[in-house]
């Protein structure tokens, strides 16, 4: 469980005082992947300590930065290892990074490379040269995809505990026996829950560039007010004695406000925003999904009180 590696000044394969330097962060990933991104390339690495942080999290945090950059560079005498003055940064570490700051205190020229390490070879080829495509950084299905069991599988953890909850509370209200009133009182309810984990994790993130708005929770809420109409319409048509006014509204509130709270787990991974506007949006959308919560909660259970007294 160690991710990160000893800052400091590194050689692949066999370099020599020609050869280039590229830089990056000390979280192992990170390292890896540039590594692997340089097949037969005889090239120096010089690794800054952002505290096993990736490079993009990192100049967001201040820890890729000129400072800690002029800093390897002394500590690692890289001026008596190279002849140039060239250095090939992560173009995601720019933000705290002024080059013009590098050049003159340490009379390295800062060059940034390819948006992806896997465009590396092709950019040395070309003599230090991006193409347009290089520049942009995009975040097709297949990323977004992998990232769902990572917001999927910890929200299996919580809702192993809400699902009991709910189906039990079911069982005090009614006048059949107590699986039959968890059953009537309790299934509708369970699959919207189901249904707001699923619009939350998996299709948020699958449907993201069609999804309405801009802020991941609205994204998420929108597609959890959708799976919600959609397991609506099929109650409505398969099992309509299940429903009642009060359990709907509750937990249409209850699986909007856990897609929304879900999806927008996913914004740190994605391309859309930054660090002050996650904050701002945070602060709006969080009490609105607690709210939505509690409020859905409550009337669930008041429902079924006023329902079967």
């Amino acid at each position: 469980m160690d991710y990160t590696v000893n800052p400091g000044l590194y050689a692949l394969g066999s370099p020599t005082s020609e050869s280039d330097v590229f830089v990056t962060a000390n979280y192992k990933l990170s390292f890896d992947k540039l590594r692997s991104a340089l097949p037969g390339i005889n090239a120096w690495i010089l690794v800054l300590n952002t505290n096993g942080i990736n490079v993009w999290c990192a100049a967001g945090k201040r820890t890729f930065s000129t400072a800690e950059l002029v800093k390897k560079i002394e500590s690692s005498r890289l001026s008596e290892m190279v002849s140039h003055k060239r250095l090939i940064l992560p173009q995601l570490g720019a933000p705290e990074i002024a080059a013009h700051e590098i050049k003159k205190q340490t009379g390295f020229k800062v060059v940034y490379g390819p948006i992806r390490s896997t465009g590396i070879p092709a950019f040395i080829e070309s003599g230090c040269q991006t193409t347009p495509v290089m520049r942009i950084k995009d975040f097709p299905l297949s990323e977004r995809a992998a990232l769902i069991p990572m917001e999927l599988i910890p929200a299996l953890k919580y809702l192993a505990i809400i699902l009991p909850v709910i189906f039990i509370l079911g069982e005090f209200f009614g006048t059949g026996s107590f699986l039959e009133n968890a059953v009537i009182n309790s299934l509708f309810g369970i699959i919207m829950i189901i249904g707001g984990l699923v619009a939350g994790t998996i299709i948020t993130p699958a449907a993201l560039p069609w999804l309405p708005g801009k802020a991941f929770s609205f994204k998420a809420m929108a597609a959890g007010l959708v799976t919600s109409g959609v397991i609506f319409a099929l109650f409505l048509m398969i099992l309509p004695t299940a429903l009642q006014p009060g359990s709907v509204f509750s937990m249409f509130l209850l699986s909007a406000g856990l897609s929304s709270f879900l999806g927008m787990n996913f914004t740190g991974a994605s391309t859309y925003t930054s660090l002050s506007g996650v904050k701002k949006k945070m602060k709006l959308a969080v009490p609105l999904q607690i709210l939505a919560g509690i409020s859905g909660l409550m009337i669930w259970v008041s429902s079924l009180y006023i329902t079967n007294v």
